[in-house]
């Protein structure tokens, strides 16, 4: 359904999603590099468990949500990838736990 489009460079990053070392171009924002290297869920539902992954790809709709470099909650569609980044999915870590201060 998506293909990637020529690009203006040829510049590449690593980063780290949940424990693999993926090298991706530098251009990519998080949630579309975690799609290009074939990880589709950014986090689960609170409730059900349910998963869930990138849909607007514009900040909208709080899909693709991950924790970067140790925030949690970081919507993956609005930060750029940048070299040695730290992506964690928010799997089985609800989302209004990891806001509250006396969270574990």
């Amino acid at each position: 359904m998506f293909e990637f489009l020529p690009l203006a460079t040829e510049e590449r990053v690593q980063i780290d999603i949940d424990g693999a070392s993926h090298d991706v171009p530098a251009h990519m924002n998080v949630a579309a590099a975690m799609l290009s290297v074939g990880i589709d869920v950014s986090r689960t539902t609170p409730v059900s468990d349910s998963p869930r992954g990138p849909f607007c790809m514009m900040g909208v709709c709080f899909e693709c949500l991950v924790e970067i470099d140790g925030v949690p909650n970081q919507q993956g569609c609005c930060v750029q990838v940048r070299d040695g980044m730290h992506i964690r999915a928010m799997r089985n870590r609800p989302v209004w736990n990891a806001l509250r201060k006396d969270a574990k």
